[in-house]
């Protein structure tokens, strides 16, 4: 029993399979064999791994420095006996941390999914009778009976098998349902290619099998996905990771600011509670924040416009991740083509025709040299499109989603090409009913159906099937007129080999007449003689709007890369199609075969200039991500089935599919697209980057308030003189500006050309040093004019309280006129339209009469120390505050002239 632990149950033979198991091919496993194994074995399901408690997952939302500064600010409050304040500081720590727990606790359901994916019936034969049993109760060594229509419940090594084709796009990718059999596999067969086994989760499309259980629970295929799952760890995005440094810093600033405050005034003989009072007020000063909650409102903004464009957010910081994407890395099958096989060439009659339209709706035309064309025109054509629609088990249905297929993909676009020549399948089956059948093997690689043609005529035979195993079988072939004339093989081979250079899937056509009285059809009957009619080339072709938004994305400094389960010809074929290139304008692919022989640091090499990767199992996946990781890149990953979990999980934003993906995939993911096209995946990168650039937008707004509050308590202590603005002022200037005032950045539209610039280098800081030496000048002359009008009031005779006033509204009124200089860091703010953010205009409005009440009403004078200003006060108020916006429109536009100079000189 000890052989069970192999993994290369494909390259040994049924017989050797049944003997290593101890199993009976016939009669299956005893009673006390299964209870034997079920207590050795365990039940076949997935093992979770333990995460966090739920009290342990919310607590770890505390653990970020911008969080310590904001509970040290809440700290401070209290000690200030300031009990609203300190509520509401700790209020905007507790939201967030609620959003993080909720978002992280929906990210573990991942594993929960998977379990409930192998949860199913099966049909099982134990100690010679058949039933049915819950999949959880499988053991090894059970022999299993698999039908259309059921859920595969573990690894099988398939014993025998009738007609058995099994989806496996799920766990390879593969997107047409796999054709199995029995006989043993070469040793290093790709797992996507092991057509004589049978895997956890993948579902029966058709036919009937038998298999022996070699592998349950964790020891299955999706088992070792669930275990890649289990290990991968939850990378931090870029924003969070230059959020984390950026409040680092902070945190070690304020502390030295403070301590430095406290040192000088001490030095300087005052007291120690005024001293530790005044580096309170610097702390709190310096303090922002408003910035947690402005960063998750912006996300949180950011993620509903996604959402108006097909692009479901499930974890907020992803909204930013996608506007720093350097790489999305795409599966083929549903998101860049149609998931919908579709006939495009047909050669019949010696002429090669086009056909337009893609899915199974029976829309579109058949052409030659572009000119739209009759079937009857061409006899040969017209019997061809007809052997598709008759030999044939499929059929199509309108849905209120669109055309679907019942049955085979690859039958379903013949039924669609034959529909657009006008041809219906119930005309002809009332014409030509069917009278036998032999369904597709796969030793014979042909299906044959029997027709009655009429009383007193010859049946008529069609076959369609692999054109290797249908040409030798025909001996002449049907001319456009209708005519059977010699067949020209060489001729055929070409065309053939046209098509699969193109990555078309050929199926050939044939017919032959058989007796009036042959009411059965076998092989003997159609081994030769048969009239060659002509082949069906198709495709799972691309999505239109995706050759569109491919090269948007690549005009945006974005590399997309292809990442699929299918065959490397389909794959290179569909890439350029939709013009997917690397440097140097050449397309360049590579297999999973050669992909698990390349080191770890060769493939870090390989994945950058490699824009396709075919037949690529889930590890190689996570591997491939990871590489790219490696670069530096940031890396968007698209996924619909169980064997993208992992990958989904590893990359900086993983995708999902919300049609046809599957809930693991869906679960492991950061966003979910709800039309599973490309397209929005370029849309969700274009609002990325336009929430970013509003995150900078706030940032670099709030940041020169914080400096000059801190400046204005450390030049206050540095000069010996009073305090130009108290604690619980300073709370008031930072948290009533950061809601009225700041967060109104977060509702700016996107900035023109967003997507012609290359993306933001990761490693990049948020700040550039042009917006650092920005928020200095802000700062400084927020410092000047606060200092100078507070020590101009005390001068002419004003009390504290009124000079104190003066300086608050110095502080909130030059922020405001700062904000519209801020609504674009580069351009002034009539470049973007000077109502095209009204949100902003109502928080200014709200703004300024929230500050006159503060400044004017007896319970506000009272409760901050405020009181009431005088006209020219005022005038000196918004003199700081004009001064300020114009400075700042100078500085914008000197930067831009030394960036034309410059771009001139690189010319």
């Amino acid at each position: 029993m000890q052989a069970m632990l192999s993994r290369h149950w494909h390259h040994m033979p049924a017989g050797e399979v049944i003997d290593l198991l101890e199993t009976d091919p016939e009669k299956g496993l005893d009673t006390f064999e299964v209870g034997h194994r079920q207590e050795r074995f365990g039940r076949n399901v997935l093992t979770q791994k333990k995460g966090k408690g739920p009290l342990l997952l919310f607590l770890v939302q505390f653990h970020q420095p911008l969080v310590y500064i904001l509970l040290a600010s809440t700290l401070v409050t209290l000690l200030l006996q300031e009990w609203v304040d300190a509520g509401v500081i700790f209020g905007v720590v507790l939201v967030n941390a609620v959003i993080g727990f909720v978002q992280e606790k929906k990210a573990q359901k991942a594993i929960e999914a998977l379990v409930r994916a192998m949860d199913s019936e099966i049909t099982v034969v134990r100690a010679g009778e058949k039933n049915k049993i819950s999949a959880a109760k499988l053991v090894p060594g059970d022999l299993v009976l698999l039908q259309s229509g059921d859920k595969v419940p573990g690894d099988l090594r398939l014993l025998h098998s009738r007609e058995l084709r099994i989806d496996e796009s799920a766990l390879t990718g593969e997107s047409v349902p796999v054709e199995k059999q029995s006989q043993r596999l070469a040793h290093d067969t790709a797992l996507a290619d092991r057509n004589n086994m049978a895997y956890s989760s993948t579902l029966v499309s058709c036919g009937a099998g038998t298999g022996v259980v070699v592998a349950i629970g964790d020891k299955t295929e999706i088992g070792l996905i669930n275990k890649l799952i289990a290990s991968v760890d939850v990378l931090t995005t870029p924003l969070t990771r230059k959020i984390a440094r950026f409040s680092g810093l902070l945190l070690w600033v304020i502390l030295a600011l403070a301590g430095l405050t406290f040192l000088v005034g001490t030095v300087r003989g005052e007291s120690l509670l005024d001293m530790f009072m005044a580096a309170v007020a610097l702390a709190v000063g310096a303090i922002p924040e408003g910035l947690p909650a402005a960063v998750t409102i912006t996300l949180a903004i950011g993620a509903a416009r996604m959402a108006a464009r097909n692009a479901i957010i499930r974890k907020l910081p992803a909204v930013e991740t996608l506007g720093s994407t350097t790489v999305i890395c795409s599966d083929k099958t549903g998101t860049l083509t149609q998931n919908q096989m579709t006939v495009q060439r047909i050669m019949a009659g010696g002429e090669l025709f086009a056909v337009t339209g893609g899915g199974y709706a029976p829309e579109g035309h058949i052409l030659r040299s572009g000119k739209e064309v009759e079937s009857e025109s061409n006899r040969a054509l017209a019997d061809c499109l007809k052997a598709g629609m008759l030999c044939n088990d499929s059929r199509l249905t309108r849905t209120p989603e669109g055309w679907k297929v019942e049955g085979d993909p690859t039958e379903g676009a013949l039924l669609a090409s034959a529909s657009k020549a006008g041809l219906s399948t119930e005309g002809l089956q009332r014409d030509l009913p069917r009278i036998d059948s032999m369904p597709f093997e796969s030793q014979h690689q042909y299906m044959a159906t029997l027709h009655d043609a009429g009383a007193g005529r010859e049946r008529i035979a069609f076959l369609k099937g692999a054109v290797e195993s249908i040409l030798p079988r025909c001996h002449s072939a049907l001319s456009g007129a209708g005519v059977k004339g010699p067949l020209d093989s060489d001729s055929i081979h070409r065309r053939v080999d046209e098509m699969a250079a193109k990555g078309l899937r050929v199926l050939a056509f044939a017919q032959t007449t058989l007796p009036a009285q042959k009411d059965s059809i076998r092989h003997a009957d159609v081994g030769g003689g048969l009239t060659f009619l002509g082949l069906q080339g198709m495709i799972d072709p691309p999505r239109q709007e995706v050759i569109e938004s491919i090269n948007a994305a690549q005009a945006a400094g974005i590399r997309v890369k292809m990442i699929t389960g299918d065959h490397i010809g389909t794959a290179t074929a569909i890439a350029r199609k939709i013009g997917l290139v690397t440097d140097g304008g050449k397309l360049s692919a590579i297999s999973g075969a050669e992909i698990a022989r390349l080191s770890d640091a060769k493939l870090t090499e390989t994945v950058e200039s490699c824009a396709v990767f075919a037949r690529v199992a889930p590890d190689q996946k996570l591997r491939l991500v990871d590489a790219l990781q490696r670069r530096g890149h940031v890396v968007a990953m698209t996924g619909d089935g169980v064997n993208d979990a992992p990958a989904l999980k590893q990359a900086d934003i993983g995708v999902a599919m919300g049609i046809t993906g599957t809930d693991v995939s869906k679960e492991a993911s950061d966003m979910v697209l709800t039309d599973d096209n490309f397209s929005s995946i370029e849309a969700a990168v274009e609002e990325g980057r336009g929430v970013f650039d509003n995150l900078v937008k706030f940032i670099t707004w709030t940041l020169p308030t914080n400096l000059g509050e801190a400046l204005v308590i450390l030049v206050a202590i540095f000069a010996g003189t009073q305090l130009p603005i108290l604690p619980v002022q300073i709370l008031w200037i930072n948290m009533s500006t950061a809601v009225l005032l700041g967060l109104m950045l977060a509702f700016e539209p996107k900035e023109p050309c967003i997507m012609t610039r290359p993306p933001r280098d990761p490693n990049a800081a948020i700040l550039t040093a042009p917006l650092v030496f920005r928020i200095f000048l802000v700062g400084i002359m927020l410092v000047v004019g606060a200092f100078g009008i507070f020590e101009w009031v005390l001068h002419e005779g004003g009390s504290d309280a009124l000079a104190r006033t003066a300086a608050v509204n110095v502080f909130v009124f030059g922020e405001l006129f700062y904000l519209f200089n801020c609504r674009s860091l580069t351009c002034s703010m009539f470049t973007l339209g000077l109502f095209s953010n009204r949100y902003l205009f109502a928080g200014v409005g709200a703004m300024a009469a929230l500050q006159l009440l503060f400044t004017y009403l007896p319970s506000m004078n009272r409760i901050f120390q405020s009181e009431p200003l005088g006209p020219l006060e005022w005038t000196l108020i918004l003199g700081v505050g004009i001064a300020i916006y114009l400075v700042v429109g100078l500085e914008k536009l000197f930067h831009k002239g030394r960036l034309k100079k410059r771009a001139a000189k690189t010319a």
